[in-house]
């Protein structure tokens, strides 16, 4: 899975949700708080069930209801929010190596703006939420942000915890892509390609290994 070479990089770009931010989010039960029944349902089928995209068929009624209740799970969650071990130390050896530093995340702007208060680190930029459309899985977010920055998307490496949403997005750009995956749930062997990373890593701490050992880090 891992490349031989040392490549070169210029920037890299993390999901929030889970990656820089603890998990605080019981997102099944959010599923079920929103969806009602068409989540049992879907659940019941093994269908994979993208939210943000089924909000999004229905009608401007129903969808105000249902971001009212995602926004209200998401800034109760916002109180129990904590930095991931080894963000910082890893934004902070990012920005010694003056390469860039972005964020994408299918949050709300309001949560990534509290990130940014609560934690102290030196902002991301650009940092797109899901005001920004169209969101992940699409790569279209990832792509914005290569051309904000004047790179093309094989010199940004892309960092997220979900396979589905983060590694898509990114090698739908281009872009190479590391999975974290603290508690081995991804067998990457078993992954459909669009899914598999070009690097998994158990932590953030490990990701600064990567972009030691594997990266020419360029600004």
């Amino acid at each position: 899975m891992k490349m031989a070479l040392r490549m070169m990089l210029r920037g890299v770009v993390f999901d929030m949700d889970g990656t820089l931010t603890v998990p605080a989010i019981d997102f099944t039960s959010m599923y079920r708080a929103v969806l009602g029944d068409d989540y049992g349902r879907a659940a019941a089928g093994g269908r994979p069930v993208d939210i943000l995209h089924e909000i999004e068929q229905w009608s401007p009624r129903r969808q105000e209801r249902a971001y009212s209740i995602i926004t209200e799970i998401e800034e109760e969650a916002s109180g129990r929010l904590q930095i991931m071990p080894g963000a910082r130390e890893l934004c902070e050896y990012i920005d010694a190596k003056c390469i860039r530093r972005g964020l994408i995340t299918r949050n709300v702007k309001a949560s990534v703006d509290f990130f940014h208060s609560r934690f102290g680190l030196k902002e991301f930029n650009p940092a797109l939420s899901r005001e920004f459309r169209p969101y992940k899985p699409s790569a279209a977010p990832l792509l914005h942000i290569c051309n904000m920055w004047g790179l093309s998307p094989e010199e940004v490496l892309m960092v997220g915890d979900s396979a589905k949403d983060d590694v898509v997005c990114g090698k739908t750009a281009g872009a190479l892509t590391c999975l974290l995956d603290e508690s081995d749930r991804y067998d990457v062997t078993t992954l459909p390609a669009e899914q598999c990373p070009d690097f998994k890593v158990k932590s953030l701490f490990e990701v600064g290994d990567l972009l030691q050992e594997r990266f020419e880090l360029c600004p």
